[in-house]
C-alpha cells in the first residue's frame, strides 16, 4: 500500500519510474556496420511520454509515446565511437525534470588480422634457448595464441589482455627442434581464426678453431714483408752506400763523385739482391 501511495501524485495520477535502457538483440557484442535497437521503457507514468536517447551525454534521438509501450531507437555502429556510452531519459507532463534510465556501452567485436611470428634469430646451436613472438596487430581483444611445430602443437593456449604479443621458450637440444614453426590467433569473433608467417630454424655452422690462427699469422707474414720494404730505402741503403764509400776512399783515395754513383749504386742492389735470396737457395 506504501508503494502504490509512492507512485501517484495528488491528484491520483501515476508518478513516473526511472526508464530501463536494454539492447532489443539480448547481447551487448556488435561488430562493424552493424544495425541494434535499444528500447527505453519506464514501467509507470501518466502518458503520453517523452524518450530521448543520449550518446555520450549528447541528445541523439527523441520519440513520443502516447501510452506507456516502449521507445525503440534503431542504431548503426558506423565507428568505434558508436559504441557507447548510452542513456535514455523519460519526461511526462507529471514529473518535473524527467528520469534518467542505467547506463549501456557495446563492445565492439573486430576480427583478427594475420598473426605475424618472428624471433631475434633464425640460426640457433644445440643446446641453445630461443625465443618465439606471436602478434595479431589487428582484433577485438582478448586473442588466444598458439604455437605449432609442424602441425604438432607445443604449448598450452597463451590468452593476451592487451595488445601484446605472446611469446614462448625453446630449447633447441636435438637436430628435430630445428625446422618449421607457426602460430595460431583467434578471439570471441565467430570462425575467425588466422595462423601466421612460417618461421624456421636452421643449425647454425660452428667455425673451426684453426681458421682464426691461420689469419693471423698471415696478417703477421705479410705486416713483416710490407716492413722490410720499407726498411729498405731508409736504413739498408745507406748502411751500404756507407760502407761501399768508406771502402773506395781507403783503396783509391778521392775519387770523382760521378763517376762513382753508377757502380756504387750497381753494387748495392746486386748486394741486397743475393741477401734476399739466400733464404729461397737455402
Amino acid at each position: 500500500m506504501s508503494q502504490q501511495i509512492q507512485k501517484t501524485t495528488t491528484n491520483g495520477k501515476e508518478m513516473l519510474s526511472n526508464p530501463r535502457l536494454i539492447p532489443v538483440q539480448g547481447t551487448l557484442n556488435v561488430v562493424m556496420n552493424q544495425n541494434v535497437s535499444l528500447s527505453c521503457h519506464s514501467d509507470s507514468g501518466t502518458p503520453p511520454v517523452r524518450y530521448i536517447l543520449f550518446k555520450h551525454n549528447q541528445k541523439i534521438s527523441t520519440l513520443n509515446r502516447p501510452d506507456l509501450t516502449p521507445g525503440l531507437f534503431n542504431l548503426t555502429i558506423n565507428s568505434a565511437s558508436d559504441v557507447g556510452e548510452y542513456k535514455c531519459k523519460a519526461e511526462d507532463n507529471i514529473s518535473g525534470g524527467g528520469k534518467y534510465s542505467n547506463s549501456l556501452n557495446f563492445t565492439l567485436k573486430e576480427p583478427i588480422s594475420k598473426p605475424m611470428l618472428s624471433s631475434p634469430t633464425s640460426q640457433a646451436k644445440e643446446g641453445q634457448n630461443v625465443t618465439l613472438s606471436c602478434l595479431s596487430e589487428n582484433g577485438s581483444l582478448p586473442i588466444t595464441y598458439m604455437f605449432f611445430k609442424g602441425r604438432k602443437s607445443i604449448s598450452p593456449p597463451v590468452k593476451m589482455q592487451k595488445r601484446e604479443a605472446a611469446v614462448i621458450f625453446l630449447f633447441m637440444n636435438s637436430s628435430s627442434d630445428f625446422g618449421t614453426y607457426k602460430c595460431r590467433a583467434e578471439n570471441s569473433f565467430r570462425n575467425n581464426t588466422k595462423y601466421s608467417n612460417s618461421f624456421n630454424f636452421t643449425l647454425a655452422e660452428e667455425r673451426s678453431h684453426s681458421q682464426p690462427l691461420i689469419i693471423s699469422l698471415g696478417l703477421i707474414l705479410l705486416l713483416f714483408i710490407i716492413g722490410f720494404a720499407l726498411a729498405i730505402p731508409f736504413f739498408i741503403i745507406p748502411s751500404y752506400k756507407a760502407k761501399i764509400f768508406k771502402s773506395t776512399r781507403s783503396s783509391t783515395g778521392f775519387t770523382s763523385t760521378t763517376n762513382a754513383e753508377e757502380p756504387e749504386d750497381y753494387v748495392i742492389y746486386t748486394e741486397i739482391g743475393k741477401f734476399m735470396l739466400l733464404p729461397m737457395q737455402s
